[in-house]
């Protein structure tokens, strides 16, 4: 997409937005009912999707109302921008910015604001080494050309279209998600009547104990998996991979589609300890697991399928067992010697067989959909960074 610049006018942020500090004593009295904090944006997200309750306490007071755009100054590298979809109270290191609407559509300025011209920006003019904040009146001088408000609808409701088909897309996977969940717990349902215990089908196995000392580098060092590496409900991290120059021996080596969990948690609320994570393939390298992390390996592939006891340690009855049998007061180390008396659902494989195809078809749906959320937000940055970034 080229858009022709030369004939638009150029403004100084402070032009197109105003900075908005009006603040309430009482914010529940007031009729405000949520609050929004940093940790409510999520970076690079235009939309909040979370935010607190006023009713259960918070000492912010900056009022915002529906429609104004929400901006993150402290540590800007995070990119936490977003439109405000309903009146609320926000954090102080929140800047609250209303169109100036002589220059700026309002529906306009969210986009402006996620422009990577207007986060560099800010990013260059922060101070402070911990916790590096910026200021709306250095911001107000960063310059940018836009044309005719009438332009400008054309540009927003373009804009909006795709951001529209963005969240479409996200409401479609929450909802799927929500399905999967129902189904997976309806499916694989908590053991009443015919049960057996996990280890007349497993065998558990721990990894490989380790030191610092033994870390290595990506050309030097094998693959270890390790805690960063799960993700709650059963996700894997690639990004939480390390490597290791250390001594190992064969039964610490992982193949694909290998089934561990994590043994240990270093929260109270078991984000992820008893979670299972499937291991990807790797192409033919070492891939490693640390003493954090046990294999489950299926003794009988004729009686239990592995992605079968993959989502059966996803559902929240498995779970609950798991962390109930983590003791620990800041760090959780899951008991290793009551896994194998969890009881589980004894079913033929041509029933599990059955349910894992099912579910295999929703995540492959949730995925597929997952992919679509990002063509349509690289889409829109470039559009948004086309438009909004050039030199003034």
């Amino acid at each position: 997409m080229m858009i022709n610049t030369a004939n638009w006018k150029t403004y100084e942020f402070g032009d197109l937005a105003r900075n908005l500090t009006v603040a309430v004593k009482d914010p529940l009295s007031e009729g405000y009912k949520r609050y929004v904090g940093l940790e409510h944006i999520e970076p690079s997200n235009m939309h909040i999707k979370a935010w607190g309750n006023v009713a259960a306490g918070t000492t912010f007071t900056r009022v915002f109302k529906k429609d104004q755009v929400l901006f993150g100054k402290r540590r800007a590298y995070q990119r936490k921008a977003a439109l405000a979809e309903f009146d609320g109270i926000c954090s102080g290191d929140i800047l609250v910015f209303e169109a100036n609407t002589d220059s700026c559509l309002p529906k306009l300025l969210p986009f402006i604001v996620q422009s990577n011209k207007f986060f560099d920006y800010a990013i260059k003019t922060s101070a402070g080494s911990l916790s590096p904040r910026t200021k709306f009146k250095d911001l107000a001088k960063l310059k940018f050309k836009l044309p005719s408000l009438t332009e400008q609808k054309r540009l927003a409701n373009l804009l909006g279209s795709v951001d529209g088909a963005a969240e479409a897309y996200r409401r479609l996977i929450y909802e799927l998600k929500k399905g999967f969940h129902v189904i997976l717990e309806g499916s694989i349902k908590k053991p009443i009547l015919s049960s057996a215990p996990l280890g007349d089908f497993v065998k558990i196995g721990k990894g490989l104990t380790y030191t610092s000392d033994d870390y290595g580098d990506k050309a030097s060092g094998n693959m270890l998996i390790n805690l960063k590496c799960f993700e709650k409900f059963g996700g894997f991290n690639k990004e939480g991979i390390k490597f290791y120059s250390g001594a190992y021996s064969d039964k610490h080596i992982l193949r694909k589609n290998d089934l561990i969990i994590a043994n240990t948690d270093i929260t109270r609320n078991g984000d992820v300890v008893g979670f299972p994570v499937l291991v990807p393939d790797f192409d033919d390298e070492i891939v490693l697991f640390t003493m954090d992390v046990s294999r489950m390996e299926i003794k009988d592939t004729k009686c239990m399928l592995g992605a079968y006891l993959f989502y059966l340690l996803r559902t929240q009855w498995a779970h609950w067992y798991m962390y109930a049998h983590s003791p620990g007061t800041t760090v959780l180390h899951l008991d290793l010697s009551s896994v194998p008396k969890l009881s589980i659902p004894n079913i033929s494989i041509d029933e599990q067989e059955c349910i894992v195809n099912k579910l295999k078809t929703i995540e492959n749906n949730v995925q597929k959909y997952k992919d679509l959320v990002a063509i349509v937000e690289q889409c829109q940055k470039q559009m948004i960074n086309q438009i909004f970034g050039g030199a003034c």
